[in-house]
């Protein structure tokens, strides 16, 4: 099914620069047991100063207006921190300009006239909700099976408390970039969640404050991506795909550390009581 009718209830905003005229080919699926299928709308004056959500939000106006269902898509903060903005557009996560989410691509980085097919993930762990909304719940299965530190959370602690070498510290921030989008998993050929485990696990595992707990933690996190994703077999692609360009290197010290999970826990568990 299609609908190819224009979609020119009220002009886009005005905003300085040019405007373009674009298709948009677009995925819509009434919800998780629904069949889909694509569905073709012309966006005509669109600013290419516009982000792609501001174009999404112009585009559902129109179709408000006419009394039609607008497209469901994720969004919240809106300045590439939250990693709700979960689109895949013209094949590629988040579209076509490397380390940006797709709340921080602009109309601009197209051409006048194109066709721009717009689709949810594609992974057997992210169903669809509804058109390009997806669940990823399975991320917070994850978390939830180890990605904090056990602490009491009374006062916090002065800051100089715990020296960390800056080494340190500035991997550990590279790993908590992570802003859980999932477009390493979209990416990746074999749904795997190796990138987004990796960053959650680095982030405390590199720390003193989560020594105590890091091969628990470890193997609790490895257990449960295991069980929902897919392995992982070093396609480089999640790298490519990530908005915040966090390199696959956490994926080495994940399988390092998930090996030593292995021998110690197994090496406790053995001791008698």
């Amino acid at each position: 099914m299609t609908a190819t009718e224009p979609l020119s209830g009220s002009p886009a905003p005005a905003a300085p620069g040019r405007t373009l005229n674009l298709t948009l080919r677009v995925w819509r699926q009434a919800g998780p047991d629904a069949p889909g299928a694509f569905e073709d709308y012309d966006a005509p004056g669109i600013s290419v100063d516009m982000s792609f959500l501001e174009m999404l939000d112009v585009v559902n106006e129109r179709l408000v207006e006419q009394s039609r269902e607008p497209i469901t898509f994720d969004h919240d903060c809106r300045e590439g921190i939250c990693g709700t903005c979960s689109l895949m557009i013209n094949g590629r996560p988040h579209g076509p300009q490397r380390g940006t989410a797709t709340c921080q691509l602009h109309m601009r980085k197209f051409a006048d006239g194109d066709t721009i097919v717009i689709e949810p993930w594609r992974a057997e762990a992210f169903p669809v909700v509804r058109d390009l909304a997806v669940d990823r719940g399975a991320f917070d299965r994850i978390v939830e099976a180890g990605g904090y530190i056990t602490v009491n959370s009374g006062s916090a602690p002065d800051a100089n408390l715990i020296p960390i070498p800056k080494s340190v510290a500035d991997a550990a921030f590279d790993a908590a970039a992570c802003i859980g989008c999932g477009a390493c998993v979209a990416a990746c050929p074999n749904g795997a969640a190796q990138l987004f485990t990796s960053a959650k696990l680095a982030h405390l595992n590199l720390l003193p404050q989560g020594q105590a707990e890091r091969y628990k933690r470890t193997e609790a996190m490895v257990d449960t991506m295991e069980e929902l994703f897919g392995s992982c077999t070093n396609h480089g692609e999640c790298e490519a795909a990530c908005p915040k360009e966090i390199p696959i290197d956490f994926i080495a010290l994940l399988n390092k550390d998930y090996l030593r999970a292995k021998l110690k826990n197994r090496r406790y568990l053995s001791r008698k009581p």
